[in-house]
């Protein structure tokens, strides 16, 4: 609950200040930043003074809770498939409201044969019904022969593959978690109900070099800057704060630039 709140306070204060300055739009906003109804904001790690002192520390301890580091958090997993190196390359809140359109069918980024580029995490702060527009997923769709298909420009072989494809819709509980595959063709639907928010986050795989085609939902001044062993050791730090007063992502800063 704190977490979905701070992100809606945030977005008040995001479209406060690109109001006043439309510049700092894709700062904050990206590439979404003009879709209607729907937006990927971007996070700050530390508290920031235009929010005043209600959040907190909410960012650290929300992290704490998915980073920590042992058996009951993501690290685990996420050492395995990117390893301690992988890149912290998103952190957003994703926020659709009533009226948000479907979006097209899609993979984040162009597909890569090696090995899956970035793995990227979708959780649920409220329940999502089939009415809040969900993300679709099409399972085993993150193949190159599945990419070729659909980037074929062929309308017959694509609407087939689209008609025959084992599609999941994401309806989650509040606390529930996707992770998946950035190649896997997805999207998210509209929103017929009522505000949707998603806390988004991914690290990138170091096997995969140079442009990945696609640009993180990330505050710029954290690109390339932190790693998931970065993380790690921040918050073993703020474990040890016996009062967790201390901000412990205060060396990388709010993520302006």
């Amino acid at each position: 609950d704190k977490l979905r709140e701070h992100i809606l306070r945030r977005q008040q204060t995001v479209d406060r200040l690109t109001e006043e300055d439309p510049r700092l739009s894709m700062m904050y906003y990206g590439v979404e930043n003009s879709r209607k109804n729907r937006c990927d904001l971007h996070l700050s790690l530390t508290p920031s003074s235009d929010d005043g002192d209600a959040d907190g520390h909410v960012m650290a301890d929300v992290m704490y809770e998915l980073l920590r580091g042992d058996e009951g958090s993501l690290t685990m997993l996420y050492e395995e498939l990117v390893t301690k190196k992988g890149e912290f390359y998103e952190v957003a809140g994703i926020i659709t409201n009533k009226g948000s359109d479907r979006q097209m069918i899609h993979p984040d980024l162009p597909f890569q044969a090696k090995a899956c580029p970035l793995y990227v995490v979708f959780l649920a702060l409220q329940d999502v019904s089939e009415e809040m527009g969900p993300t679709s997923f099409l399972l085993k769709s993150h193949t190159k022969k599945q990419n070729d298909i659909f980037f074929s420009g062929n309308t017959e072989l694509k609407d087939e593959q689209l008609l025959n494809a084992n599609c999941r819709l994401a309806t989650l509980n509040k606390g529930d978690a996707v992770i998946f595959d950035a190649r896997v063709l997805h999207c998210g639907g509209a929103n017929d109900a009522s505000c949707r928010v998603m806390f988004n986050f991914s690290f990138r795989n170091p096997e995969i070099v140079g442009d990945l085609g696609y640009k993180g939902s990330i505050m710029p001044g954290y690109v390339g800057k932190i790693t998931l062993d970065d993380i790690g050791n921040v918050l073993k730090e703020y474990d040890n704060c016996e009062k967790r007063t201390d901000d412990p992502f205060l060396l990388y800063g709010n993520g302006v630039l």
